[in-house]
């Protein structure tokens, strides 16, 4: 494998583990992944749960385990080390000023265009910025809005296909047309962020995602133009991987039946594994209709069964009565918890082989 090489960072190894909330992939993860010669990448979402030791203000709570998270992976990790801040928290702002004044390598950023992540930057700011997107459409306005408004480029791309875990930024329809299946986009991104490179001279990867899971995958999407790949659901069943113990158990526990499309409050598609909670949701045992946090700039609580992010932290401590797991399509392939380091190596065997 080549490696993966993003303004003057180089992964020695071209592959990216994605960003999981709610505290799928903290810093225990994104360090493993990073010592492993990859990106590791802590989730920014729902932090203020997780740490609402440190402030009763759910934003001020976040900002603060954000800050504790990317100190701990730096303590482990001798790698590099990003963050995922979905454009659509409500805390989206403080969150990028908390990653850039900690000096963290990227900030992914999907969930919505990014579209002001540039003018977070300072003078100093060593932060790489990499939006994430679903359409070659979707590049050329950011990159076009970065270069005019702040004379900035994106350090790389990710293209995220319909296969991904957690919310999806497709229409429902769209889920399982080949039009926009990740094999057919990913040559259009490519072709779109070429224009920019050669225009402005400055190297732009497009990195794949979405429902990538074995080395043979990595090897179809490297070959379609692809300088890396990003992983989330592959490193899920990983000793390192920040969730409980039934979070894991669920991903190896499923069948490729169990993993379905619902419909999120916050507006978007979503994939998760069927449970009980997501039972009731259908069956409409509504949850209280009630909003502590506001979390996500989209979400309609009037119209809401459930607070998304509660259920997500529920998850994540393997209470699936009252929570659920987000996971890509092939989810249901995991039989076994592995070290990140086997998982990696595995990685490079399957590419190998499929050579």
């Amino acid at each position: 494998m080549n490696a993966l090489t993003i303004g003057d960072l180089k992964a020695r190894i071209p592959i990216i583990q994605g960003g999981i909330g709610v505290g799928i992939s903290l810093s225990g993860l994104a360090s493993a992944v990073a010592n492993e010669g990859g990106i590791g990448v802590i989730s920014a979402a729902g932090l203020g749960l997780l740490y609402k030791k440190f402030s009763s203000n759910y934003t001020e709570a976040g900002n603060l385990g954000l800050a504790h998270e990317i100190r701990k992976a730096r303590e482990k990790a001798r790698g590099i080390i990003g963050v995922n801040i979905m454009v659509a928290l409500s805390d989206f702002t403080e969150l990028v000023k908390t990653s850039i004044s900690e000096k963290v390598d990227i900030i992914f950023s999907g969930a919505g265009l990014p579209l002001d992540l540039p003018s977070f930057l300072q003078k100093d700011s060593v932060t790489k910025l990499v939006p994430i997107v679903s359409s070659a459409r979707a590049v050329r306005i950011i990159c076009e809005k970065w270069k005019n408004n702040y004379d900035y480029l994106p350090d790389a791309v990710v293209l995220e296909g319909p296969k991904a875990g957690g919310h999806l930024g497709y229409k429902e329809n769209q889920l399982e047309d080949e039009h926009f299946s990740l094999e057919e986009l990913l040559p259009q991104v490519v072709q779109e962020v070429s224009f920019f490179e050669e225009k402005y001279n400055k190297k732009i990867p497009v990195i794949a995602a979405g429902g990538i899971y074995s080395g043979e995958d990595i090897k179809r999407m490297i070959d379609l133009g692809a300088s890396g790949v990003q992983l989330g659901t592959r490193f899920v069943t990983t000793t390192e991987c920040d969730a409980s113990e039934a979070f894991k158990k669920s991903y190896i526990n499923a069948e490729e039946k169990d993993i379905e499309i619902i419909k999120s409050p916050v507006g978007m598609p979503g994939r998760a594994i069927s449970c009980s909670f997501l039972q009731k949701v259908k069956d409409g045992l509504k949850q209280p209709k009630v909003c502590p946090f506001k979390c996500i700039k989209t979400c309609d609580i009037s119209r809401s069964p459930y607070c998304i992010v509660t259920a997500l932290y529920n998850a994540f401590q393997g209470n699936f009565e009252n929570g659920y797991a987000f996971a890509g399509s092939n989810a249901f392939k995991a039989d076994r918890i592995t070290s990140v380091k086997e998982t990696i190596s595995e990685l490079i065997t399957e590419w190998r082989t499929a050579r």
